[in-house]
């Protein structure tokens, strides 16, 4: 990596509490309205690994006539592997007119690598519609899944026909995850693409136990949209508002859910992932970062990086022995990263790019870790509907679910 200028590494230097527990500044929807270049460089401090940031960075800095610290913020994006659009590749060099169209060229990277380490596992029929997380059901390779569009789950039935299991007062189906004995599921029932429902309809987790007479439901606060769902392994469930900002947990025998951060804190809480001893959890806020959740304190700490990395734009999110496992669908090219920890799991130390730019993607979604792979959505469809239904013109494909190995050739 070039050395950047020493103003420039004051600017991006991040404020510690202790020596390894970075504060997470509380962000919300006013914070993405940020648009001065004094305002944008203090949350680079306070956001040092946030590739969106940093793009939200180049107009205000253009139009302030900081050409150094545009070609820094490009540099920035160059070691961090983040390939720009062809249409904005050929604006860039027009926008700094003056500047050594050299200089230029070489903090623009032409196309990302290519990696392609996952296979095709099953293919959900199109008659699924929006397919939005899958959970393993069996070791025969069987998997379920959730659709948001059609309010249901879907799983192999007679035949190796897909059938859909229909639950009371389902909303829309996002989140998915079983225990390890894959004997309960879980889902998050919620109203996240914005469809407009004809009935009330349950707005919380709902539980699976094999026999529908026995369904468990834990309702949501009143306005919380619940979506990702994460079941730790001593039993406590815990899901994310990505739209509304807060994080929520439970335990089997509640009948709702209690407020473990407040809306606030994060602008769209997303992925999550309990650490080994079950005494953090791992939260990736989709425009910031990944913050940390002391689970006795409630204290909210950002992941550092010991390494020039993107740690933003993440989707699913979930630990793999002492790496966390991270689909970035909101980074350019979109990849799926395993981020190794530092031994206190509060330090990115390692990174690997597992799987990136595939070419049978659209946009990889949220799965499961089942045993040393990833299983996951490889083309989801969010942007063939809008409000529940698919767009004009446009028609529901069929959903590949891809595993993809996860274990390291050390390992």
């Amino acid at each position: 990596m070039r050395a950047l200028a020493a103003g420039f590494a004051l600017v991006f230097a991040s404020p510690v509490l202790g020596s390894d527990a970075p504060v997470w500044r509380a962000v919300d929807e006013s914070t993405g309205q940020i648009r001065d270049v004094e305002g944008l460089e203090q949350l680079a401090r306070d956001f040092p690994d946030s590739g969106n940031l940093r793009l939200r960075m180049l107009q205000p800095l253009l139009a302030a006539g900081e050409i150094e610290k545009v070609m820094e913020t490009l540099e920035w994006l160059y070691d961090r592997g983040y390939v720009f659009s062809d249409v904005a590749r050929q604006q860039i060099p027009k926008l700094l007119e003056g500047v050594d169209p050299g200089r230029i060229a070489e903090r623009l990277l032409a196309e990302g690598e290519v990696i392609e380490a996952s296979e095709v596992l099953a293919t959900v029929p199109a008659e699924a519609g929006l397919v939005e997380d899958v959970v393993p059901l069996a070791r025969d390779g069987s998997v379920g899944v959730t659709s948001v569009s059609k309010k249901a789950i879907y799983g192999p039935g007679p035949g190796g026909n897909w059938i859909a299991l229909n639950l009371p007062m389902a909303n829309d189906l996002s989140g998915f995850a079983t225990d390890a004995n894959r004997a309960t599921g879980w889902v998050a029932s919620a109203n996240v693409d914005g469809s407009k429902d004809k009935q009330e309809l349950f707005v919380g987790l709902i539980g699976l136990t094999g026999n529908l007479d026995d369904t468990l439901y834990i309702k949501a606060p009143e306005g919380v949209t619940v979506s990702d769902l994460h079941l730790a392994a001593d039993g406590a469930l815990f899901t994310s508002d990505p739209l509304g900002g807060g994080v929520y947990f439970a335990t089997f025998e509640d009948e709702a859910l209690q407020t473990l951060v407040p809306p606030g804190t994060f602008r769209s809480p997303q992925g999550l992932a309990t650490s080994a001893d079950n005494t953090k959890l791992y939260v990736s806020d989709y425009r910031y970062g990944i913050a940390i959740i002391d689970l006795e304190t409630r204290q909210v700490s950002r992941l550092a990086s010991d390494i020039p990395v993107i740690l933003d734009g993440v989707d699913g999110l979930w630990r793999y022995g002492n790496e966390l496992i991270a689909v970035q669908n909101g980074t350019s090219p979109m990849r799926i990263s395993a981020f190794e920890l530092s031994e206190n799991g509060m330090r990115v130390v390692g990174h690997r790019i597992l799987e990136q730019a595939h070419s049978e993607w659209t946009e990889p979604l949220s799965g499961s870790i089942d045993g040393d792979a990833l299983i996951y959505v490889g083309n989801g469809q969010w942007d063939r509907y809008i409000e529940g239904e698919l767009k004009e013109g446009m028609e529901a494909l069929p959903t590949q679910i891809r595993r993809l190995p996860l274990a390291s050739p050390a390992q």
